[in-house]
């Protein structure tokens, strides 16, 4: 395998990226999986890997259940979060399965034990697995309600010491200054500030998530996954989306 890139190689480039997957396009549009399109995933995060980028992933669980929407149907939102954080689990595992039959090492790690189908979350653990050339996938949220899984990708990203965070989103291709589905003339911006989104509400990642990279210096890319190699061009640090930074 090749020796990792260094950040500051190439402008955009990194050496090591948290992938944050949509959980609903796993599914491709409808409840459970889609194995077409966990497998396109799997191959465009293995040619970044090939390339010598070190590559983590947090997968959401919405093609399977979302807590919010559990909570609004009468169940418990602490269940209901629960229930959410095992879905998530799920793609990790179809992640793992695809990456593994493109040649790529894998592990996932949860933040509830499950001993018999991944590791516990240990972040030098995780470092460790990266550094050796291997995907790492986190599933089960932060294992605590309340928390969405933008939150978790900043947490997960600053602690294993990631390069930046690859936000992709389903249905909309980065940062707008204005909701697109309600704003037909919002305009898509190249590059915002954490503070200005947080400042003009701009929703498209959880406040949590922007408060923690803005406090902590960590870049941000959000793109969107719809268009082909969206997602390798978005690990290879090509311009992509919108960048989100501190300052």
């Amino acid at each position: 395998m090749a020796p990792p890139l260094a950040a500051d190689a190439l402008h955009g480039v990194y050496s090591r990226v948290l992938l944050k997957l949509s959980g609903e396009v796993f599914g491709g549009g409808r409840v459970g999986l889609a194995p077409d399109v966990v497998r396109g995933i799997a191959r465009q995060i293995a040619d970044a890997v090939r390339e010598g980028i070190q590559v983590a992933v947090v997968i959401g669980g919405g093609n399977f259940f979302r807590g919010a929407e559990l909570q609004q149907q009468g169940m418990d939102r602490t269940r209901a979060d629960y229930m959410g954080m095992l879905g998530t689990v799920m793609n990790c595992l179809a992640l793992q399965d695809f990456l593994e039959k493109e040649g790529i090492d894998t592990r996932v790690q949860t933040a509830i034990t499950m001993g018999q189908v991944a590791e516990p979350y240990i972040p030098r653990r995780a470092i460790r697995h990266l550094e050796k050339g291997r995907v790492v996938i986190f599933g089960a949220g932060a294992g605590m309600p309340f928390f969405s899984t933008d939150t978790v990708s900043a947490q997960r990203a600053l602690e294993i010491k990631c390069d930046a965070v690859l936000m992709s989103k389903n249905g909309v291709d980065g940062v707008y200054d204005a909701d697109p589905r309600t704003h037909p003339d919002a305009k898509k911006l190249d590059k915002v500030t954490y503070s200005e989104a947080l400042q003009r509400g701009l929703k498209v990642v959880d406040a949590t998530a922007f408060s923690l990279c803005m406090e902590n210096h960590l870049d941000m890319i959000v793109f969107g996954m719809e268009g082909p190699g969206n997602i390798k061009r978005a690990v290879r640090g090509e311009r992509i989306g919108t960048l989100v930074t501190a300052g």
